[in-house]
Protein backbone atom coordinates (compact mmCIF):
# COMPACT_ATOMS: atom_id res chain seq x y z
CA UNK A 1 0.00 0.00 0.00
CA UNK A 2 1.65 3.20 -1.18
CA UNK A 3 1.88 6.31 0.96
CA UNK A 4 2.23 8.69 -1.98
CA UNK A 5 -0.68 10.75 -3.27
CA UNK A 6 -2.60 9.63 -6.35
CA UNK A 7 -1.76 10.84 -9.84
CA UNK A 8 -4.52 13.47 -10.03
CA UNK A 9 -3.47 15.16 -6.79
CA UNK A 10 0.21 14.95 -7.72
CA UNK A 11 -0.48 16.63 -11.06
CA UNK A 12 -2.05 19.59 -9.27
CA UNK A 13 0.85 19.77 -6.82
CA UNK A 14 3.35 19.67 -9.69
CA UNK A 15 1.53 22.42 -11.59
CA UNK A 16 1.18 24.63 -8.50
CA UNK A 17 3.03 27.95 -8.58
CA UNK A 18 4.43 29.22 -5.33
CA UNK A 19 7.64 30.17 -3.62
CA UNK A 20 8.32 26.60 -2.49
CA UNK A 21 6.53 24.69 -5.24
CA UNK A 22 9.73 23.45 -6.90
CA UNK A 23 11.27 22.41 -3.57
CA UNK A 24 8.09 20.60 -2.58
CA UNK A 25 7.73 18.74 -5.87
CA UNK A 26 11.42 17.76 -5.84
CA UNK A 27 11.03 16.35 -2.33
CA UNK A 28 7.90 14.39 -3.26
CA UNK A 29 9.51 13.07 -6.44
CA UNK A 30 12.70 11.90 -4.74
CA UNK A 31 11.14 10.31 -1.66
CA UNK A 32 10.68 6.60 -1.96
CA UNK A 33 7.10 5.54 -1.43
CA UNK A 34 7.00 2.87 1.24
CA UNK A 35 5.07 -0.19 0.27
CA UNK A 36 4.19 -3.26 2.26
CA UNK A 37 4.78 -6.66 0.78
CA UNK A 38 1.56 -8.24 -0.45
CA UNK A 39 -0.57 -8.01 2.71
CA UNK A 40 -2.49 -10.98 4.08
CA UNK A 41 -6.11 -11.00 2.99
CA UNK A 42 -9.43 -12.37 4.16
CA UNK A 43 -11.74 -13.96 1.60
CA UNK A 44 -15.51 -13.62 1.32
CA UNK A 45 -17.75 -15.84 -0.76
CA UNK A 46 -21.21 -14.71 -1.84
CA UNK A 47 -23.87 -16.48 -3.89
CA UNK A 48 -26.19 -13.50 -3.84
CA UNK A 49 -28.87 -14.74 -1.43
CA UNK A 50 -30.35 -11.47 -0.22
CA UNK A 51 -32.66 -10.30 2.56
CA UNK A 52 -34.64 -7.09 1.99
CA UNK A 53 -35.97 -5.84 5.32
CA UNK A 54 -38.17 -2.86 6.24
CA UNK A 55 -41.72 -1.66 6.69
CA UNK A 56 -44.35 -2.90 4.27
CA UNK A 57 -44.87 -0.01 1.84
CA UNK A 58 -41.19 0.90 1.40
CA UNK A 59 -40.36 -2.78 1.14
CA UNK A 60 -42.72 -3.43 -1.75
CA UNK A 61 -41.67 -0.27 -3.56
CA UNK A 62 -37.98 -1.20 -3.42
CA UNK A 63 -38.67 -4.84 -4.26
CA UNK A 64 -40.45 -3.77 -7.44
CA UNK A 65 -37.16 -2.21 -8.63
CA UNK A 66 -35.13 -5.42 -8.24
CA UNK A 67 -34.04 -6.82 -11.64
CA UNK A 68 -35.95 -9.98 -12.61
CA UNK A 69 -32.66 -11.86 -13.07
CA UNK A 70 -31.93 -11.84 -9.31
CA UNK A 71 -35.42 -11.94 -7.81
CA UNK A 72 -35.21 -15.68 -7.23
CA UNK A 73 -32.42 -15.15 -4.66
CA UNK A 74 -34.20 -12.33 -2.77
CA UNK A 75 -36.71 -12.58 0.08
CA UNK A 76 -38.48 -9.74 1.88
CA UNK A 77 -39.03 -9.38 5.59
CA UNK A 78 -41.75 -6.95 6.65
CA UNK A 79 -41.64 -5.53 10.17
CA UNK A 80 -45.35 -4.58 10.01
CA UNK A 81 -46.94 -7.98 10.70
CA UNK A 82 -50.36 -6.63 11.78
CA UNK A 83 -51.56 -5.81 8.26
CA UNK A 84 -55.00 -7.26 7.62
CA UNK A 85 -54.13 -8.03 4.04
CA UNK A 86 -50.84 -9.75 3.35
CA UNK A 87 -49.29 -8.42 0.17
CA UNK A 88 -47.23 -10.26 -2.40
CA UNK A 89 -44.83 -9.58 -5.23
CA UNK A 90 -44.08 -11.68 -8.28
CA UNK A 91 -41.16 -14.11 -7.74
CA UNK A 92 -40.30 -12.66 -4.29
CA UNK A 93 -41.44 -14.30 -1.06
CA UNK A 94 -42.52 -11.94 1.74
CA UNK A 95 -42.23 -12.93 5.42
CA UNK A 96 -43.57 -11.07 8.44
CA UNK A 97 -42.04 -10.81 11.93
CA UNK A 98 -42.20 -8.73 15.09
CA UNK A 99 -38.42 -8.49 15.60
CA UNK A 100 -35.26 -9.34 13.70
CA UNK A 101 -31.63 -9.73 14.77
CA UNK A 102 -28.86 -9.54 12.17
CA UNK A 103 -25.17 -10.35 12.66
CA UNK A 104 -22.34 -11.28 10.35
CA UNK A 105 -20.75 -10.08 7.13
CA UNK A 106 -20.75 -10.56 3.37
CA UNK A 107 -21.61 -14.17 2.59
CA UNK A 108 -22.35 -15.06 6.21
CA UNK A 109 -25.21 -13.05 7.71
CA UNK A 110 -27.12 -14.72 10.53
CA UNK A 111 -30.75 -13.56 10.54
CA UNK A 112 -33.05 -14.58 13.37
CA UNK A 113 -36.68 -13.47 13.44
CA UNK A 114 -39.08 -13.55 16.36
CA UNK A 115 -42.68 -14.44 15.62
CA UNK A 116 -45.23 -15.87 18.06
CA UNK A 117 -42.49 -15.72 20.75
CA UNK A 118 -40.28 -18.12 18.81
CA UNK A 119 -36.81 -17.38 17.43
CA UNK A 120 -36.23 -18.80 13.95
CA UNK A 121 -33.48 -18.81 11.32
CA UNK A 122 -35.03 -16.98 8.37
CA UNK A 123 -32.46 -18.08 5.80
CA UNK A 124 -33.08 -21.70 6.71
CA UNK A 125 -36.81 -21.18 6.24
CA UNK A 126 -36.49 -19.27 2.96
CA UNK A 127 -33.61 -21.00 1.19
CA UNK A 128 -32.77 -24.06 3.26
CA UNK A 129 -29.30 -22.65 3.96
CA UNK A 130 -27.95 -21.27 7.27
CA UNK A 131 -27.03 -17.72 6.22
CA UNK A 132 -27.80 -14.83 3.86
CA UNK A 133 -25.09 -13.30 1.67
CA UNK A 134 -26.40 -9.72 1.47
CA UNK A 135 -28.66 -7.51 3.58
CA UNK A 136 -30.64 -4.50 2.33
CA UNK A 137 -31.93 -2.53 5.32
CA UNK A 138 -34.66 0.01 4.54
CA UNK A 139 -35.38 1.01 8.16
CA UNK A 140 -34.73 4.62 9.16
CA UNK A 141 -32.86 3.81 12.37
CA UNK A 142 -31.10 0.72 11.08
CA UNK A 143 -31.22 -2.82 12.48
CA UNK A 144 -27.43 -3.10 12.60
CA UNK A 145 -26.34 -0.16 14.77
CA UNK A 146 -22.59 0.01 14.10
CA UNK A 147 -21.18 3.20 12.59
CA UNK A 148 -19.06 1.25 10.11
CA UNK A 149 -21.28 -1.46 8.67
CA UNK A 150 -20.08 -4.91 7.61
CA UNK A 151 -19.34 -5.54 3.96
CA UNK A 152 -22.49 -6.73 2.23
CA UNK A 153 -24.82 -4.69 4.46
CA UNK A 154 -26.61 -1.88 2.60
CA UNK A 155 -28.25 0.61 4.96
CA UNK A 156 -30.47 2.34 2.42
CA UNK A 157 -32.91 3.61 5.06
CA UNK A 158 -30.12 5.41 6.91
CA UNK A 159 -28.90 6.91 3.62
CA UNK A 160 -25.50 5.29 4.05
CA UNK A 161 -25.84 4.05 0.47
CA UNK A 162 -28.23 4.97 -2.37
CA UNK A 163 -30.92 2.78 -3.90
CA UNK A 164 -29.08 2.86 -7.21
CA UNK A 165 -25.80 1.67 -5.70
CA UNK A 166 -27.61 -1.10 -3.84
CA UNK A 167 -29.52 -2.36 -6.87
CA UNK A 168 -26.28 -2.44 -8.84
CA UNK A 169 -24.61 -4.44 -6.07
CA UNK A 170 -27.26 -7.18 -6.24
CA UNK A 171 -25.85 -8.32 -9.57
CA UNK A 172 -22.20 -7.55 -8.84
CA UNK A 173 -21.79 -9.05 -5.37
CA UNK A 174 -21.64 -12.68 -6.41
CA UNK A 175 -18.42 -14.65 -6.30
CA UNK A 176 -15.25 -14.56 -4.22
CA UNK A 177 -13.88 -11.28 -2.86
CA UNK A 178 -10.64 -10.44 -1.01
CA UNK A 179 -10.09 -7.70 1.52
CA UNK A 180 -6.81 -6.77 3.24
CA UNK A 181 -6.23 -7.85 6.81
CA UNK A 182 -5.55 -4.41 8.22
CA UNK A 183 -3.84 -5.30 11.48
CA UNK A 184 -1.21 -7.36 13.29
CA UNK A 185 -2.28 -8.70 16.69
CA UNK A 186 0.24 -9.82 19.31
CA UNK A 187 -1.75 -11.12 22.28
CA UNK A 188 1.41 -11.54 24.37
CA UNK A 189 1.73 -7.72 24.53
CA UNK A 190 -1.93 -7.07 25.27
CA UNK A 191 -2.81 -5.22 28.49
CA UNK A 192 -6.47 -6.24 28.43
CA UNK A 193 -6.21 -9.20 30.79
CA UNK A 194 -3.76 -11.46 32.55
CA UNK A 195 -4.38 -14.38 34.88
CA UNK A 196 -8.14 -13.66 34.86
CA UNK A 197 -7.58 -10.00 35.81
CA UNK A 198 -9.11 -7.39 33.50
CA UNK A 199 -7.30 -4.21 32.54
CA UNK A 200 -7.17 -2.06 29.38
CA UNK A 201 -10.17 -1.81 26.99
CA UNK A 202 -8.95 1.09 24.82
CA UNK A 203 -9.06 -0.85 21.54
CA UNK A 204 -12.59 -2.18 22.11
CA UNK A 205 -13.82 1.32 22.95
CA UNK A 206 -12.22 2.65 19.73
CA UNK A 207 -13.73 0.31 17.12
CA UNK A 208 -16.57 1.75 15.02
CA UNK A 209 -17.11 -1.60 13.30
CA UNK A 210 -17.52 -3.63 16.51
CA UNK A 211 -14.88 -5.99 15.13
CA UNK A 212 -13.23 -6.50 18.52
CA UNK A 213 -14.57 -8.75 21.24
CA UNK A 214 -13.33 -10.75 24.19
CA UNK A 215 -12.80 -14.48 23.77
CA UNK A 216 -11.48 -16.50 26.72
CA UNK A 217 -10.43 -13.29 28.50
CA UNK A 218 -8.35 -12.21 25.47
CA UNK A 219 -8.87 -9.55 22.80
CA UNK A 220 -10.04 -11.06 19.54
CA UNK A 221 -10.36 -9.21 16.22
CA UNK A 222 -12.76 -10.47 13.58
CA UNK A 223 -10.91 -9.75 10.30
CA UNK A 224 -14.17 -10.06 8.34
CA UNK A 225 -15.77 -7.21 10.30
CA UNK A 226 -12.65 -5.03 10.52
CA UNK A 227 -12.84 -2.10 8.08
CA UNK A 228 -9.36 -0.76 8.80
CA UNK A 229 -10.31 2.42 10.67
CA UNK A 230 -7.00 2.16 12.56
CA UNK A 231 -8.21 3.73 15.79
CA UNK A 232 -7.58 0.50 17.72
CA UNK A 233 -3.85 0.56 16.88
CA UNK A 234 -3.54 4.23 17.81
CA UNK A 235 -5.40 3.62 21.08
CA UNK A 236 -3.31 0.55 21.98
CA UNK A 237 -0.54 1.64 24.38
CA UNK A 238 1.55 -1.54 24.09
CA UNK A 239 1.53 -2.07 20.30
CA UNK A 240 -0.32 -5.36 20.75
CA UNK A 241 -2.35 -4.11 17.76
CA UNK A 242 -0.41 -2.57 14.90
CA UNK A 243 -1.84 -1.10 11.72
CA UNK A 244 -0.53 -2.86 8.63
CA UNK A 245 -1.41 -0.72 5.58
CA UNK A 246 1.18 0.64 5.90
CA UNK A 247 2.79 0.41 9.31
CA UNK A 248 3.54 3.70 11.04
CA UNK A 249 7.31 3.14 10.73
CA UNK A 250 6.96 3.32 6.91
CA UNK A 251 4.90 6.50 7.12
CA UNK A 252 7.45 8.09 9.43
CA UNK A 253 10.28 7.06 7.10
CA UNK A 254 8.50 8.68 4.14
CA UNK A 255 7.90 11.91 6.08
CA UNK A 256 11.54 11.96 7.19
CA UNK A 257 12.65 11.79 3.54
CA UNK A 258 10.39 14.50 2.14
CA UNK A 259 11.25 16.95 4.95
CA UNK A 260 14.98 16.33 4.55
CA UNK A 261 14.80 16.88 0.78
CA UNK A 262 12.66 19.99 1.27
CA UNK A 263 15.25 21.41 3.66
CA UNK A 264 18.05 20.70 1.15
CA UNK A 265 16.18 22.87 -1.37
CA UNK A 266 15.95 25.74 1.15
CA UNK A 267 12.29 25.06 1.86
CA UNK A 268 10.99 26.71 5.02
CA UNK A 269 8.24 26.07 7.58
CA UNK A 270 6.74 22.95 6.00
CA UNK A 271 3.26 21.83 7.02
CA UNK A 272 2.44 18.13 6.92
CA UNK A 273 -1.21 17.54 6.10
CA UNK A 274 -2.49 14.05 6.97
CA UNK A 275 -5.64 13.03 5.14
CA UNK A 276 -7.55 9.78 4.64
CA UNK A 277 -7.87 8.12 1.26
CA UNK A 278 -11.62 8.79 1.24
CA UNK A 279 -11.00 12.57 1.35
CA UNK A 280 -8.60 12.81 -1.57
CA UNK A 281 -11.12 14.28 -4.03
CA UNK A 282 -12.12 17.02 -1.59
CA UNK A 283 -8.47 17.85 -0.95
CA UNK A 284 -7.62 17.85 -4.68
CA UNK A 285 -10.21 20.57 -5.25
CA UNK A 286 -8.58 22.73 -2.57
CA UNK A 287 -4.87 21.99 -3.09
CA UNK A 288 -4.21 24.85 -5.53
CA UNK A 289 -5.31 27.40 -2.92
CA UNK A 290 -2.94 26.06 -0.25
CA UNK A 291 0.55 27.36 0.40
CA UNK A 292 3.39 25.72 -1.48
CA UNK A 293 5.01 24.40 1.69
CA UNK A 294 2.04 22.14 2.53
CA UNK A 295 2.82 18.43 2.10
CA UNK A 296 -0.28 16.21 1.78
CA UNK A 297 0.39 12.72 3.17
CA UNK A 298 -2.25 10.13 2.42
CA UNK A 299 -3.29 7.59 5.06
CA UNK A 300 -5.59 4.64 4.58
CA UNK A 301 -7.53 6.08 7.54
CA UNK A 302 -6.88 9.25 9.54
CA UNK A 303 -6.65 7.41 12.88
CA UNK A 304 -4.08 4.90 11.65
CA UNK A 305 -1.30 7.11 13.06
CA UNK A 306 -1.26 8.93 16.36
CA UNK A 307 0.71 11.08 18.74
CA UNK A 308 4.04 9.28 18.20
CA UNK A 309 3.97 9.95 14.44
CA UNK A 310 2.88 13.55 14.99
CA UNK A 311 5.78 14.39 17.29
CA UNK A 312 8.28 12.47 15.12
CA UNK A 313 7.07 14.65 12.22
CA UNK A 314 7.84 17.78 14.26
CA UNK A 315 11.29 16.44 15.09
CA UNK A 316 12.01 15.77 11.42
CA UNK A 317 11.45 19.42 10.55
CA UNK A 318 7.73 20.15 10.21
CA UNK A 319 6.60 23.51 11.53
CA UNK A 320 3.11 22.20 12.12
CA UNK A 321 0.81 19.28 11.48
CA UNK A 322 -2.79 19.32 10.26
CA UNK A 323 -5.23 16.42 10.35
CA UNK A 324 -7.89 16.79 7.66
CA UNK A 325 -11.31 16.55 9.29
CA UNK A 326 -14.37 15.27 7.39
CA UNK A 327 -17.64 13.41 7.71
CA UNK A 328 -15.72 10.20 7.03
CA UNK A 329 -14.39 10.27 10.60
CA UNK A 330 -16.85 8.19 12.63
CA UNK A 331 -17.87 8.70 16.25
CA UNK A 332 -15.56 6.32 18.11
CA UNK A 333 -12.65 7.06 15.80
CA UNK A 334 -13.16 10.77 16.41
CA UNK A 335 -13.03 10.19 20.16
CA UNK A 336 -9.66 8.47 19.79
CA UNK A 337 -8.28 11.30 17.63
CA UNK A 338 -9.67 13.94 20.01
CA UNK A 339 -8.06 12.18 22.98
CA UNK A 340 -4.70 12.00 21.19
CA UNK A 341 -5.00 15.69 20.30
CA UNK A 342 -5.80 16.63 23.91
CA UNK A 343 -2.75 14.76 25.17
CA UNK A 344 -0.62 16.29 22.42
CA UNK A 345 -1.85 19.77 23.35
CA UNK A 346 -0.96 19.14 27.01
CA UNK A 347 2.58 18.36 25.88
CA UNK A 348 2.68 21.42 23.61
CA UNK A 349 1.57 23.71 26.45
CA UNK A 350 4.33 22.39 28.69
CA UNK A 351 6.83 22.83 25.84
CA UNK A 352 5.65 26.45 25.34
CA UNK A 353 4.59 25.66 21.78
CA UNK A 354 1.39 26.98 20.11
CA UNK A 355 -1.55 24.57 20.17
CA UNK A 356 -2.03 25.01 16.42
CA UNK A 357 1.30 23.23 15.97
CA UNK A 358 -0.88 20.09 15.85
CA UNK A 359 -4.49 20.68 14.84
CA UNK A 360 -7.48 19.17 13.08
CA UNK A 361 -9.17 21.26 10.39
CA UNK A 362 -11.83 20.75 7.74
CA UNK A 363 -11.13 21.48 4.06
CA UNK A 364 -12.70 24.94 4.16
CA UNK A 365 -10.31 26.10 6.92
CA UNK A 366 -7.06 24.95 5.32
CA UNK A 367 -6.20 28.13 3.44
CA UNK A 368 -6.67 30.42 6.43
CA UNK A 369 -3.99 33.09 6.26
CA UNK A 370 -2.10 32.77 9.55
CA UNK A 371 1.40 33.69 10.60
CA UNK A 372 3.67 30.75 9.67
CA UNK A 373 4.99 28.72 12.58
CA UNK A 374 8.71 28.19 12.89
CA UNK A 375 10.43 24.83 12.89
CA UNK A 376 11.41 23.93 16.46
CA UNK A 377 14.00 21.33 15.57
CA UNK A 378 15.23 19.42 12.52
CA UNK A 379 16.70 16.08 13.53
CA UNK A 380 18.96 14.54 10.90
CA UNK A 381 18.50 10.94 12.05
CA UNK A 382 15.33 8.88 12.01
CA UNK A 383 14.16 7.87 15.46
CA UNK A 384 14.18 4.16 16.28
CA UNK A 385 12.31 1.87 18.66
CA UNK A 386 8.72 1.25 19.64
CA UNK A 387 6.14 4.00 19.15
CA UNK A 388 6.37 4.73 22.88
CA UNK A 389 10.15 4.99 22.76
CA UNK A 390 10.08 7.24 19.69
CA UNK A 391 7.55 9.56 21.31
CA UNK A 392 9.76 9.81 24.41
CA UNK A 393 12.82 10.58 22.25
CA UNK A 394 10.91 13.28 20.36
CA UNK A 395 9.60 14.89 23.55
CA UNK A 396 13.08 14.81 25.10
CA UNK A 397 14.54 16.62 22.09
CA UNK A 398 11.81 19.27 22.19
CA UNK A 399 12.17 19.66 25.96
CA UNK A 400 15.91 20.17 25.60
CA UNK A 401 15.30 22.80 22.92
CA UNK A 402 12.65 24.57 25.01
CA UNK A 403 14.71 24.36 28.21
CA UNK A 404 11.65 23.47 30.29
CA UNK A 405 11.67 22.16 33.84
CA UNK A 406 12.14 18.41 34.22
CA UNK A 407 9.43 18.27 36.90
CA UNK A 408 6.75 15.67 36.08
CA UNK A 409 3.51 17.03 34.64
CA UNK A 410 0.07 15.70 35.51
CA UNK A 411 -1.67 14.08 32.54
CA UNK A 412 -5.25 13.05 31.86
CA UNK A 413 -6.33 9.75 33.47
CA UNK A 414 -6.81 8.20 30.03
CA UNK A 415 -3.21 8.98 28.99
CA UNK A 416 -0.98 5.86 29.06
CA UNK A 417 1.84 7.47 31.05
CA UNK A 418 2.58 7.47 34.75
CA UNK A 419 3.97 5.69 37.75
CA UNK A 420 2.53 3.52 40.49
CA UNK A 421 2.66 3.90 44.26
CA UNK A 422 2.94 0.94 46.61
CA UNK A 423 2.04 1.14 50.31
CA UNK A 424 5.08 -0.77 51.55
CA UNK A 425 3.69 -1.08 55.09
CA UNK A 426 0.94 -3.38 53.84
CA UNK A 427 2.63 -4.96 50.80
CA UNK A 428 3.47 -8.65 51.34
CA UNK A 429 5.60 -8.93 48.19
CA UNK A 430 3.40 -11.68 46.80
CA UNK A 431 4.42 -10.38 43.31
CA UNK A 432 0.91 -10.75 41.86
CA UNK A 433 1.49 -7.34 40.29
CA UNK A 434 4.65 -8.55 38.53
CA UNK A 435 2.83 -11.63 37.23
CA UNK A 436 0.20 -9.58 35.37
CA UNK A 437 2.30 -6.64 34.09
CA UNK A 438 2.19 -6.76 30.25
CA UNK A 439 5.19 -4.48 29.63
CA UNK A 440 7.67 -5.63 32.29
CA UNK A 441 7.43 -2.22 33.93
CA UNK A 442 7.25 -4.29 37.13
CA UNK A 443 9.85 -6.96 37.79
CA UNK A 444 11.18 -8.96 40.73
CA UNK A 445 14.61 -8.13 42.11
CA UNK A 446 15.88 -11.68 41.62
CA UNK A 447 18.45 -11.71 44.42
CA UNK A 448 15.97 -11.32 47.29
CA UNK A 449 12.24 -10.57 47.77
CA UNK A 450 11.33 -7.27 46.17
CA UNK A 451 9.78 -5.53 43.16
CA UNK A 452 11.25 -2.91 40.85
CA UNK A 453 9.57 -0.45 38.49
CA UNK A 454 10.49 1.42 35.28
CA UNK A 455 8.24 4.39 34.54
CA UNK A 456 9.10 4.54 30.82
CA UNK A 457 7.31 1.19 30.34
CA UNK A 458 4.17 1.78 32.43
CA UNK A 459 0.97 2.20 30.36
CA UNK A 460 -1.36 2.70 33.35
CA UNK A 461 -3.47 -0.31 32.35
CA UNK A 462 -4.42 -0.98 35.98
CA UNK A 463 -3.74 -4.73 35.90
CA UNK A 464 -1.31 -4.50 38.82
CA UNK A 465 -3.78 -2.48 40.87
CA UNK A 466 -6.60 -4.98 40.29
CA UNK A 467 -4.39 -8.03 40.86
CA UNK A 468 -3.04 -6.85 44.22
CA UNK A 469 -4.73 -8.94 46.96
CA UNK A 470 -3.88 -6.35 49.59
CA UNK A 471 -5.13 -3.34 47.52
CA UNK A 472 -1.94 -1.40 48.21
CA UNK A 473 -1.18 -0.21 44.64
CA UNK A 474 -2.41 3.09 43.23
CA UNK A 475 -1.88 4.63 39.78
CA UNK A 476 -0.40 8.11 39.33
CA UNK A 477 -1.02 9.53 35.82
CA UNK A 478 1.86 11.81 34.92
CA UNK A 479 4.63 12.38 32.39
CA UNK A 480 8.18 12.48 33.70
CA UNK A 481 10.26 14.97 31.72
CA UNK A 482 13.50 13.77 33.28
CA UNK A 483 14.72 10.99 30.93
CA UNK A 484 17.17 9.60 33.49
CA UNK A 485 14.63 8.94 36.22
CA UNK A 486 11.95 7.94 33.70
CA UNK A 487 14.17 5.23 32.23
CA UNK A 488 15.76 4.14 35.51
CA UNK A 489 14.59 0.98 37.26
CA UNK A 490 13.82 1.78 40.89
CA UNK A 491 13.03 -0.50 43.82
CA UNK A 492 9.48 -0.08 45.12
CA UNK A 493 9.67 -2.53 48.00
CA UNK A 494 12.12 -5.11 49.28
CA UNK A 495 12.88 -7.10 52.42
CA UNK A 496 14.88 -10.03 53.70
CA UNK A 497 13.73 -13.54 52.89
CA UNK A 498 12.44 -15.92 55.54
CA UNK A 499 14.94 -18.72 56.14
CA UNK A 500 13.54 -22.24 56.01
CA UNK A 501 13.07 -23.63 59.52
CA UNK A 502 14.41 -26.99 58.37
CA UNK A 503 17.18 -26.42 55.81
CA UNK A 504 17.90 -22.72 56.25
CA UNK A 505 17.26 -21.82 52.56
CA UNK A 506 15.70 -18.36 51.95
CA UNK A 507 12.32 -18.99 50.34
CA UNK A 508 9.74 -16.19 50.84
CA UNK A 509 9.34 -12.64 52.15
CA UNK A 510 9.13 -12.45 55.96
CA UNK A 511 5.97 -10.32 55.76
CA UNK A 512 4.22 -12.88 53.54
CA UNK A 513 5.03 -15.74 55.90
CA UNK A 514 3.84 -13.73 58.90
CA UNK A 515 0.62 -12.80 57.09
CA UNK A 516 -0.10 -16.44 56.27
CA UNK A 517 0.58 -17.52 59.85
CA UNK A 518 -1.83 -14.92 61.15
CA UNK A 519 -4.59 -15.83 58.70
CA UNK A 520 -4.24 -19.62 59.05
CA UNK A 521 -3.56 -19.88 62.76
CA UNK A 522 -7.14 -21.00 63.53
CA UNK A 523 -7.42 -23.37 60.56
CA UNK A 524 -7.76 -27.05 61.47
CA UNK A 525 -4.95 -28.08 59.11
CA UNK A 526 -2.46 -25.82 60.88
CA UNK A 527 -2.94 -26.68 64.53
CA UNK A 528 -0.05 -27.43 66.90
CA UNK A 529 3.23 -28.07 65.09
CA UNK A 530 1.58 -27.98 61.62
CA UNK A 531 1.76 -24.18 61.67
CA UNK A 532 5.54 -24.48 61.56
CA UNK A 533 5.34 -25.78 57.99
CA UNK A 534 4.55 -22.24 56.88
CA UNK A 535 8.11 -21.40 57.90
CA UNK A 536 9.52 -24.10 55.62
CA UNK A 537 10.50 -24.01 51.97
CA UNK A 538 8.35 -26.00 49.55
CA UNK A 539 10.66 -29.05 49.57
CA UNK A 540 10.92 -29.32 53.32
CA UNK A 541 7.18 -28.72 53.68
CA UNK A 542 6.44 -31.72 51.45
CA UNK A 543 8.96 -33.91 53.31
CA UNK A 544 7.37 -32.96 56.63
CA UNK A 545 3.87 -33.88 55.43
CA UNK A 546 5.02 -37.22 53.92
CA UNK A 547 6.92 -38.13 57.07
CA UNK A 548 3.87 -37.47 59.23
CA UNK A 549 1.63 -39.59 56.96
CA UNK A 550 4.07 -42.49 57.04
CA UNK A 551 4.07 -42.40 60.82
CA UNK A 552 0.28 -42.00 61.09
CA UNK A 553 -1.47 -43.12 57.83
CA UNK A 554 -4.90 -42.14 59.15
CA UNK A 555 -3.86 -38.48 58.84
CA UNK A 556 -4.25 -38.70 55.03
CA UNK A 557 -7.95 -38.15 55.63
CA UNK A 558 -7.23 -34.59 56.79
CA UNK A 559 -5.35 -33.62 53.64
Amino acid sequence: MTIQNTESLNQKIKAHSGIYSHARWDALSRALSSENLIPPVVTFESRGYTLLVGDDDELLLFASLIPPSVRGSVVCLSLTPFLKEKKSLSNIMIYYAFEVEINGFLGAFDVEVIFDNQKQNLSQIAFGRPQFDLIIDLTKTGIHKTQVLPLGYYAVGRAVVTKEETLSALEEMKGTFDKPKYFHLDKARCAHSSRSVKGCTRCIDACDADALNILDMAININPYLCQGQGACSTACPTEAIRYALPESVHIQGYIFQILQYFKENNGESPTVLFYSKADEMALAEEIESLKSNVFPVQLEELASVGIDTWFCTLIYGAANIILLDSDNVHEKTRRVIDRELQIAHDFLLTLNMPLRTISMLCVGSLNKDETPLKVSICHNLQLQGSKREKLAQALDLLAEKSKISTEPMTVRPEAPYGQIHVNVNQCTLCVSCVAVCPTDALQTLGTHPGISFREQDCVQCGLCQRACPESVISLIPRYNWDPQTRKARITLNEEEAEACLSCGKPFAPVSLVNMLKEKLREHTHFQNDAILRLSMCEDCRVRSIVSEIMQSPEKQIKL
